[in-house]
């Protein structure tokens, strides 16, 4: 009788053990495929300009996050001109409207492109990324760089801010997202500045590898 007892015992024991490690593992599960909302706050480089919506790399993202059972949302909230200025006005309410996990702040160019401050640049991205770490959304920063002709001093100050920038606020740094696009004109618009529907295939490869780790931290 008592050795029936302990076998019992032993039994539901193991049932029990078994239940909880069940319950964990869908606990860890379900938090592991927790939507997540991205926000790519940028400007003509990530709003399609030029090209139909569903071919710009913003979407591309979406499609390729569908694709591999992610069910994450993603939010285009770039303006074709915007420039840091622009965009630090309506970062903090971005913030409060979409409460995003993720931010990719894709600003910059257009600054370069009319000759603004590079301090200045500087210091719109420096104080957008400190809004998102106080409202605990993790920062993904796309760098960008002006062709030598605007002078030699400006361009490497220009492409360095992201760079110091990264290092600074210890976030995630993609250095240049017009990687294997710019200079290329087979990808690059009549107009020579915006990037082909051919070429939003490798806008998103400059971001992908970056942007899973994070969603999977």
């Amino acid at each position: 009788m008592r050795s029936r007892f302990k076998s019992l015992v032993h039994f539901f024991t193991a049932v029990s053990v078994l239940v909880c490690a069940l319950v964990a593992m869908s606990v860890n599960a379900t938090n592991l495929a927790k939507p997540q909302t991205i926000i790519i706050f940028g400007d003509s480089l990530s709003s399609a300009y030029g090209i139909t919506l569903d071919e710009g790399w913003v979407s591309l993202l979406q499609q390729r996050l569908a694709k591999q059972k992610r069910y994450d949302q993603v939010v285009n909230a770039s303006i074709t001109g915007e420039t840091t200025s622009g965009g630090l006005s309506r970062f903090s309410d971005m913030l409060k409207t979409h409460k995003p996990n993720i931010v990719m702040i894709e600003l910059g160019g257009n600054d370069g492109l009319r000759g603004l401050s590079a301090d200045e640049t500087y210091k719109n991205l420096n104080v957008m990324i400190q809004q998102a770490k106080k409202n605990k959304v993790k920062v993904l920063l796309l760098g960008m760089k002006i062709p030598p002709n605007y002078g030699v001093k400006y361009s490497q100050q220009f492409s360095e801010n992201y760079q110091i920038l990264a290092k600074k606020h210890k976030i995630q740094h993609v250095p240049f997202f017009l990687e294997g696009v710019a200079g290329n004109p087979n990808l690059i618009q009549a107009d020579g500045i915006h990037p082909t529907a051919k070429a939003q295939p490798q806008l998103l490869e400059n971001v992908w590898p970056t942007l899973i780790q994070m969603l999977k931290q």
